[in-house]
């Protein structure tokens, strides 16, 4: 059965709060709580501030995934929001391991996110140093888009990769999860299905976070 991450950056800002007390009383896992920075992604959501007053209103796992530059500059403020994992592009860092062994000494999970045109081969000398794998199935800086195809191949092979090495990196999938496909992510090899849209465009919010929970 697989987690379930619903993205806050789908949620109503003008009613956050009653948001969180849904996701609090739903079947939800994780809250994943997305990071854009304006210049990586082209868009901008929000940032610590924000961030530490959506984890304050929960116990539940909070996943931050930072869609920006120079990771390094804020994971120390991204762990005093309240981040249990914090993940970071490959594509943004140049230092990648030197960023994994930050997050990891400032007391977080660490996971790499890697984005559609990325293949899974460039994660083999990172692998066995992350907790999670965020790919991206849709280009990531906007809610809304559809699910790239392709992405199943991709998790499959990673998939392999992990239980051949015999490792427990999760498998996160972002971008474009819907009702009708998050079977097929599953059956491919996925531990984790963020759902943005699909969860708070739903008339019944927490029925349908309950849907995907069911999916096995």
């Amino acid at each position: 059965m697989a987690l379930i991450a619903p993205s806050l950056l789908s949620a109503n800002f003008l009613q956050l709060q009653q948001d969180c007390d849904m996701l609090n009383n739903s079947a939800a896992d994780w809250f994943h709580i997305d990071i854009m920075d304006g210049s990586f992604v082209p868009n901008i959501s929000f940032g610590p501030m924000v961030t530490k007053f959506i984890t304050g209103t929960t116990k539940k796992y909070c996943d931050v995934h930072l869609m920006i530059e120079n990771p390094d500059k804020y994971a120390e403020a991204f762990r005093d929001a309240g981040a249990n994992n914090l993940t970071v592009h490959l594509e943004a860092c140049p230092h990648l391991h030197r960023n994994i062994q930050q997050i990891k000494n400032l007391g977080m999970h660490a996971g790499v996110a890697i984005n559609p045109h990325t293949p899974v081969s460039a994660l083999k000398d990172i692998l066995a140093d992350i907790d999670v794998v965020c790919m991206m199935s849709v280009n990531p800086g906007f809610g809304g888009q559809s699910f790239i195809p392709h992405t199943l191949h991709k998790i499959k092979q990673l998939r392999q990769i992990i239980d051949e090495q015999n490792l427990s990196v999760k498998i996160e999938v972002d971008g474009g999860v819907t009702l009708q496909n998050a079977k097929s992510i599953v059956d491919a090899g996925a531990h984790v299905l963020v759902a943005g849209n699909t969860v708070f465009k739903a008339i019944d919010k927490v029925g349908m976070i309950g849907a995907l929970k069911g999916i096995v």
